[in-house]
């Protein structure tokens, strides 16, 4: 699988990544813009829908989000959603600037909490033709009352502002752990099957993978509401992606926000939970995805 290693300017920040060309192209072609999810990093199974893409006639381009992984940024393993949506332009954007591109025809491809900020980009940024949101974040303020119990979350609220505080004073970051073997221990993404695909793939395939964010990401998630702007994604065409038994991001919230979203739309539930789609269910997932885009992204 022919690839190149890639970098782009975001807004004074250099953003790296993997470029695979589209097979047997004979000019221009559409391209799909693919970052991943909560603290992620893309050899986390991003080459594997990008290697499908690529195979079939799309290129694929593939980057790590600001402050993670091969990404420059500060500070380090910092979740900000808004810089990751305006990042995804900025990838749209360089996309366009490249031999290979058909910038008439550019896709966006998002999972988990990416699959949220893929929705608000599909929203506003019109230069994008089709959209897939695979196992998304559609709110953060209802993702976190489905994982925090009620009691907990004053306790939350005194940690964001004590970190707040220190911030403003000068002193580093709080960090907390993206997950842990203990669901009741401080985590970021407190489920066991967070904690057991995290920690094997970051064995198996991402050891640059750092299992900590700073706590202002997780603060910054509880304010995401990426189901705010699907209404206004028409008149471009959505395929949404949930899990039957997702319980990181609960299927029932995606299938509310789907009811939100306007034609042309597409809903097909995916087998197993939430990381099922990377591994077991690969096939599950990217199929409807390449479907979705050849569609839409047809000359």
């Amino acid at each position: 699988m022919a690839r190149r290693d890639v970098e782009f300017d975001a807004e004074g920040v250099t953003l790296r990544g993997w470029f695979y060309p589209a097979e047997g192209a004979a000019g221009p072609a559409p391209t799909i813009v693919l970052s991943h999810g909560f603290s992620a990093v893309k050899e986390m199974y991003l080459d594997k829908y990008a290697e499908l893409f690529s195979a079939n006639g799309l290129n694929a381009l593939v980057y790590d989000n600001r402050n993670f992984g091969d990404s420059d940024g500060t500070p380090r393993q910092e979740i900000d959603p808004w810089a990751q949506v305006r990042d995804y332009r900025h990838a749209i954007t360089y996309a366009t600037t490249l031999p290979e591109t058909d910038a008439t025809r550019i896709g966006v491809w998002g999972s988990s909490y990416s699959g949220g900020n893929v929705l608000v980009v599909a929203a506003i940024d019109r230069r994008v033709k089709a959209v897939v949101s695979q196992v998304p974040l559609v709110s953060g303020y209802d993702n976190v009352r489905a994982l925090v119990r009620a009691d907990f979350l004053d306790g939350f609220r005194q940690q964001f502002d004590q970190d707040r505080l220190a911030r403003f004073r000068g002193d580093p970051p709080a960090m907390v752990p993206v997950v842990a073997e203990d669901p009741l221990a401080p985590s970021a993404l407190p489920t066991p099957d967070s904690w057991q695909w995290f920690t094997e793939t970051g064995k198996t395939r991402a050891p640059n993978w750092s299992n900590e964010v700073t706590l202002r990401s997780v603060e910054m998630l509880a304010e995401y509401n990426p189901v705010d702007y699907i209404w206004q994604i028409s008149p471009t065409p959505l395929l949404l992606l949930p899990a039957q038994n997702d319980v990181l991001t609960p299927t029932h919230l995606a299938i509310a926000a789907f009811e939100k979203a306007r034609e042309p739309k597409r809903l097909e539930i995916l087998p197993g939970g939430h990381f099922d789609a990377y591994v077991e269910g690969f096939e599950a997932s990217s199929n409807p995805a390449l479907a979705w885009f050849v569609q839409h992204l047809a000359p």
